[in-house]
């Protein structure tokens, strides 16, 4: 279940709800056109902060923590070496270890609460074990990038994307007082 809320100063309300995961933003909307874009109050690829960082032996490790443990595992983590990428996840206790030499890039993006990847090491940082924590922005949504179709001036569609990976996904206006923009 999901659903937007849009007032008349430009400010939109969003709220999607999925098994266990919810999601929710605030924000503020403009219309160019048949176009509906929405700018979160969320700033993007903030959803992890590195809490410590050292270099020690080889590979690279990630440890993420947080009071919930089940939020610790399955984060998807990416690692760039000379623009290729590989992945790996975390396992049950938050920890996921890659036998790579040299990583010029770092990200991670939750697997229940995807929005664009946090930034954790970059080409600068010779570090190579990290201790991460998760933000409580993890639960918000940033919209950067999608943008959603107005329908006839009643309906607004988008295409899957990072966090709503459904195809055919469609907002139907509901009352008069939940009027699109």
């Amino acid at each position: 279940m999901a659903g937007l809320n849009f007032s008349a100063d430009g400010k939109f309300w969003f709220y999607y709800s999925y098994g266990a995961v919810d999601r929710h933003a605030t924000g503020a909307y403009t219309v160019q056109g048949d176009t509906l874009h929405l700018t979160s109050d969320k700033e993007p690829g903030k959803d992890f902060t590195v809490l410590n960082q050292f270099k020690h032996g080889f590979g690279y490790t990630l440890s993420f923590n947080h009071p919930n443990s089940y939020l610790l595992k399955d984060i998807r983590c990416i690692f760039s070496v000379n623009g290729k990428n590989q992945e790996a996840y975390t396992d049950n206790n938050g920890e996921v270890h890659v036998e790579i030499e040299n990583c010029d890039t770092i990200y991670v993006q939750h697997s229940l609460y995807p929005d664009i990847v946090t930034t954790i090491k970059d080409s600068m940082n010779s570090n190579n074990r990290f201790t991460i924590t998760l933000n409580p922005s993890l639960e918000q949504v940033s919209f950067k990038a999608i943008n959603f179709k107005i329908e006839n001036g009643n309906n607004i569609s988008c295409l899957p994307n990072y966090f709503m990976e459904v195809t055919d996904i469609k907002f139907i206006k509901q009352s008069d007082k939940t009027a699109l923009p």
